[in-house]
């Protein structure tokens, strides 16, 4: 039995781990228990406001795309990671240690499992990261966003549970009927990230020019746009009478998520995990590249579901996309099926699910 009810999360630096983290945080603290983040140095610097009693740095490195000589430095500062983390869960005497994926997860996890200490994964895309199936053989349990998810060995899937993705409280707040676009204004939200605001600042503007005068009379946008993008994409909005917001980061997602009619956008793992909870439709360009293509498999699932439209990223053009549009803004009915179709996809208690296998795992 733990010595005390304390979990310690391990997420790396970028949203797509933090947020589900930040979630499970809320989930488990409302049941009063404690909680940790150890991350990697770049992600103590974006977790400031993190629900947790402490938030740990330790070494980590990712190793994807280096030369043979920088993959043995990186296992070196891996190595040192796991020393360092080992030595943390022996002071904290957690219940439980569980990773949210990316390769600064690999040292809490594997020190806690090398000393001895339950662990478990959170998986959040269709296709396992290549850090989770590292550190697949090695947890008690595995949670997870898909009900299917791909390239997990026979016995990880006999530890996988599925619980869906955890999303922030803003989201299940923003989650409303939909809004029935008519003949009247049509609020399109477009987002990419860090890695995809400049392909929509590239696309979205000469897409939208290819619609009709009534068509782009109709619209309201909201973009999310690089600063050094910012310019270009307001003024051929402007030019072509077009209403639009155009800004680097909303604070308020959510919320103007809720007010769409259609969204653009990446689809990783929380943006999916979001379009379902609130239950917007989309079009859905995944990030290529990714060694294991888990945009591609994420947008796929909610395409099947009938909730997105997945184009890839070479399919993208302006004129594919504003067909796309065209058509869409003709077929509200079929818009209001595809936004009931994502929301019938979402898991909006999934962080309370995760905490509940949480505890079962940690034996609180």
């Amino acid at each position: 039995m733990p010595k005390s009810k304390l979990v310690i999360l391990a997420a790396g630096g970028t949203g797509g781990h933090l947020f589900p983290a930040e979630a499970l945080s809320h989930a488990l603290r409302a049941q009063r228990i404690r909680v940790v983040l150890m991350t990697d140095p770049r992600g103590a610097e974006f977790a400031g406001d993190f629900p947790a009693d402490a938030v740990i740095p330790v070494p980590s490195a990712t190793p994807s795309g280096l030369p043979l000589s920088g993959k043995i430095r990186v296992a070196f500062e891996v190595g040192k990671g796991v020393l360092a983390a080992r030595r943390i869960v022996k002071d904290l005497k957690p219940g439980l240690v569980v990773g949210f994926g990316g390769y600064p997860t690999v040292p809490p996890v594997l020190g806690a499992a090398l000393g001895g200490v339950k662990t478990m994964i959170h998986e959040q895309n269709a296709v396992v990261g290549r850090a989770n199936h590292f550190l697949s053989g090695w947890v008690d349990a595995i949670g997870t966003g898909f009900a299917e998810v791909g390239g997990l060995s026979p016995k990880a899937r006999a530890k996988c549970r599925h619980v869906g993705n955890p999303v922030r409280p803003a989201v299940v707040a923003a989650a409303s009927p939909y809004p029935w676009p008519g003949e009247g204004t049509f609020n399109l939200v477009v987002f990419g990230g860090s890695q995809g605001a400049r392909i929509m600042a590239d696309i979205l503007p000469p897409a939208i020019q290819l619609l009709t005068p009534a068509e782009r009379g109709r619209l309201f946008i909201t973009q999310q746009a690089r600063q050094e993008d910012d310019g270009r994409v307001s003024g051929m909005y402007e030019s072509l009478g077009v209403r639009a917001e155009i800004a680097p980061f909303f604070k308020d997602l959510p919320a103007r998520m809720a007010t769409a009619h259609l969204i653009v956008g990446r689809s990783g793992a929380s943006t999916v995990a979001e379009l379902t909870v609130i239950g917007r439709p989309s079009i859905l360009v995944p990030l290529p590249g990714a060694l294991d293509q888990d945009q591609a498999a994420n947008a796929a699932f909610l395409e099947k579901c009938g909730g997105a439209v997945r184009i890839l990223q070479p399919d993208f053009t302006p004129r594919r996309l504003a067909s796309e549009l065209s058509t869409l803004l003709a077929q509200p009915a079929h818009l209001t099926v595809m936004a009931e179709s994502a929301k019938s996809a979402g898991i909006a208690d999934a962080a309370d699910r995760l905490a509940r296998l949480v505890i079962e795992v940690a034996g609180f």
